[in-house]
């Protein structure tokens, strides 16, 4: 892993009262490349996610967007690969797809949604993503007919400017397989108390891209970081001063294999701790990469 390699990006969590936009756009002025904004529809405090990142896109010209991850049990899976393939054309190549199987089933079955057990979300979610590639394939009369979801003789189009990644946010050890079989990246939530099963997850994507025949270096990893950048000593990992901010960093890239890292402040003012993690820590991570 090399510098350049390294992206970065910011989590924007999409709370109705925040300057949404105007935070995307210094994401953009402090030369980010990546934004990912979460999605929970049921959530009253949020504006919709993927009416936020279509302003967000339509308001900067270089940022790349990804929900991360959209609730799957509440967005169908056609409908939801013609949203993505819009916006990546509206945006001239712009949008990536994060997925999720869903948590928050209480809510999830008051907005509307059906409540599976484990095992019937991560079989949705497999079906979605066929469904999916299926619609952004060009093929036309399409058809398919599966547990929860079916096509009936529709088209696709329009067809994604470029192609589009599904990345999937997973946690359990068969999702996690499911993911190195199915996806194209892995979007894990990155705190103090998961850095000590990070490997082990890293293993079980790797165990599902193999035995599906994929080369495990081809699934990416693209982790929230959460943590909060201060002035004093290291009061545990992501909660630190600039340098140990760096080596940690440097270490999600080199041992586990991180290639994008969106910051995601867990104190302090959000503005403040953006500025500091794009022009203090950003760059001394590439530094040290690259050395």
């Amino acid at each position: 892993m090399t510098g350049k390699e390294l992206s970065f990006g910011y989590f924007l969590v999409p709370n109705a009262a925040d300057p949404l936009l105007e935070t995307a756009r210094e994401v953009e002025r402090l030369e980010l490349e990546f934004v990912g904004i979460q999605d929970h529809p049921y959530q009253r405090r949020f504006v919709d996610t993927f009416a936020l990142m279509s302003a967000v896109l339509a308001t900067t010209t270089s940022l790349r967007i990804f929900p991360d991850v959209a609730c799957v049990p509440l967005r169908p899976a056609a409908v939801l690969a013609k949203t993505a393939a819009s916006l990546d054309v509206l945006s001239g190549g712009r949008f990536e797809l994060g997925l999720g199987a869903g948590a928050f089933w209480d809510a999830i079955d008051g907005y509307g949604g059906t409540r599976r057990a484990p095992g019937e979300a991560l079989d949705q979610l497999a079906e979605a993503i066929e469904v999916i590639r299926l619609v952004w394939s060009g093929e036309r009369n399409l058809r398919f007919e599966g547990t929860y979801y079916h096509l009936r003789g529709v088209h696709s189009g329009p067809l994604p400017v470029h192609a589009i990644q599904i990345w999937i946010g997973a946690v359990g050890p068969r999702a996690l397989r499911q993911t190195g079989r199915l996806a194209d990246g892995w979007v894990p939530s990155i705190r103090g108390d998961a850095l000590g099963r990070l490997a082990e997850s890293n293993a079980r994507v790797d165990d599902g891209a193999v035995a599906a025949g994929r080369d495990p270096s081809t699934v990416r990893r693209i982790f929230n970081i959460h943590g909060t950048v201060t002035d004093g000593p290291s009061e545990g990992f992501l909660h630190g001063p600039v340098d140990r901010w760096v080596d940690e960093l440097a270490m999600l890239a080199t041992e586990y294999r991180a290639d994008t890292l969106l910051f995601w402040p867990s104190a302090g003012d959000e503005r403040e701790q953006l500025r500091r993690f794009a022009e203090d820590v950003v760059p001394a991570t590439r530094r040290q990469l690259a050395s």
